[in-house]
C-alpha cells in the first residue's frame, strides 16, 4: 500500500495544477480594454475578470438599471458572446 502513495500524491498535485491554471488573470493592457468596453456597453461595476477555457469571463457585471449578469467575451474582439442574468 505504501507504493501507491507516491502515485496518489502525484495525481493529486497534477489535478491541483490543472485547477490552478483554469482561471487566469488578464494582462493589464487587456484588462483595461475589457473594462473600457464594459463601460461603453453601460456596465457600471463588476467583480472578477479572468480568462477561462479560452474565453474572457466577467462575473457579476451590473448594468445601468442595476441588473446583474455573468458575461463571456470573445478574447480577440471583446464582443459579448454570452450574457446570463443572475
Amino acid at each position: 500500500m505504501h507504493r501507491a502513495t507516491p502515485f496518489l500524491a502525484l495525481a493529486l498535485l497534477a489535478g491541483l495544477g490543472i485547477a490552478a491554471r483554469a482561471d487566469e488573470k488578464l494582462a493589464p493592457d487587456q484588462q483595461a480594454k475589457v473594462e473600457a468596453m464594459l463601460k461603453q456597453e453601460g456596465f457600471t461595476k463588476w467583480d472578477e475578470i479572468e480568462l477561462d477555457d479560452g474565453m474572457i469571463e466577467v462575473d457579476d457585471a451590473i448594468d445601468a438599471n442595476g441588473k446583474k449578469f455573468d458575461l463571456k467575451l470573445d478574447p480577440k474582439t471583446l464582443a459579448i458572446v454570452k450574457r446570463k442574468a443572475e
